[in-house]
């Protein structure tokens, strides 16, 4: 609908998208070939390492939805069972991460290109309704860490199907609309990646390294107090809290609510027509 249309990412963040695919160095293509992006290899040799950390946190039970409602980027997600774990996220530092996972963010942090990364899981019958992400600044990189190695469990880019396997990586753009689905009995845990689009031009991945420093961070979402969490979610946590009490008001009395509703529109017209 074009009311919703006006405030959307899609519009919102098409001018800087568009400049990012037509600057791209590499497949504008759903899926993107591994050996275009070469460094992430390094998570691949090592992935029995980056699986053994998060199989102990899937024990400790630290991969898990946010307690507050504090990851915007991820919410919708959080009903259908996905979890995650944060391990880096742009300039955000996430303190618990280091403390946990050690061998994988020092792993992480051999490779300037990922700019956030955590551990997902999806449950036996969990599974991500299709969507699309809103900044064509990234591209995403999947790594099966303990997965059921079945065409069940799969996530499908722009109706081009991937199941993961132990061990394996993908690429792919997240600016395409993709779901996914565990429809096995196993649960998958896999590491997944925000790896910064090489650019053909110096200035635009500069433009890239700032609008991910200064918008991307803070939307940064904690796993524990001791992480910092962006203005973004600090801001829909109190959306949220508000929304609770609109919501309790509209079902205490639905005539005073709308009255209320359309007289505080009628006020900002005013306002914004005066001033």
């Amino acid at each position: 609908p074009l009311g919703r249309q006006l405030l959307d990412h899609s519009i919102l963040l098409a001018p800087i998208n568009a400049l990012m695919v037509l600057n791209s160095r590499v497949p504008t293509t759903p899926y993107i070939p591994n050996d275009t992006m070469p460094e992430l290899k390094l998570l691949e040799d090592n992935w029995e390492v980056i699986r053994d950390e998060a199989l102990h946190l899937n024990h400790l039970q630290q991969i898990k939805a946010p307690e507050l409602h504090n990851d915007i980027g991820f919410n919708s997600f959080f009903k259908y069972g996905w979890k995650r774990f944060y391990l880096k996220w742009y300039d955000a530092r996430h303190p618990s991460a280091e403390t946990l996972c050690p061998k994988t963010v020092a792993l992480l942090n051999q490779i300037p290109s990922v700019k956030a990364a955590m551990f997902a899981e999806l449950p036996p019958g969990g599974q991500l309704n299709p969507h699309r992400d809103p900044f064509a600044g990234s591209l995403r990189y999947h790594l099966g860490l303990a997965t059921p190695n079945s065409d069940l469990c799969y996530i499908d880019v722009d109706g081009i199907r991937h199941s993961w396997r132990d061990g394996k990586g993908v690429i792919f753009d997240e600016t395409y609309v993709h779901d996914a689905y565990n429809r096995s009995p196993d649960n998958r845990i896999i590491l997944f990646c925000d790896v910064e689009r090489p650019t053909k031009w110096a200035w635009v991945t500069a433009f890239n390294h700032w609008f991910g420093r200064v918008a991307m961070s803070a939307a940064s979402s904690p796993n524990a107090d001791s992480d910092q969490t962006g203005l973004i979610n600090k801001l829909t946590h109190y959306h949220w809290l508000l929304d609770q009490k609109r919501r309790a008001f509209k079902k205490a009395n639905r005539t005073l609510y709308k009255v209320t509703k359309f007289s505080l529109i009628a006020l900002a017209i005013y306002l914004f027509i005066t001033l």
